[in-house]
């Protein structure tokens, strides 16, 4: 599909047709990925965090939530 490049203000953009929008459920915001064949938009899921809980939850149960030692500050060399 050809879409034109349009000028936005001081920069440009494209638009994208209600349809594809509708399709991939689009709200307000997308995530774009430069990528070496081009740009990649994602739509943002509506809840951004769903699944989250279950995920800590199961990467509590598989002890994949422990912080590693952190050395002191002391023990660490500077270079300035």
């Amino acid at each position: 599909m050809l879409v034109p490049v349009v000028p936005i203000g001081n920069s440009r953009g494209i638009r994208l047709p209600k349809v594809v929008l509708n399709k991939f459920l689009v709200k307000d915001k997308m995530d774009m990925e430069i990528t070496d064949k081009g740009i990649l938009l994602t739509p943002i899921p509506e809840h951004p965090r769903m699944g989250w809980a279950e995920a800590f939850c199961s990467m509590h149960d598989n002890k994949e939530d422990m912080l590693e030692n952190i050395p002191d500050s002391e023990d660490l060399e500077w270079e300035w």
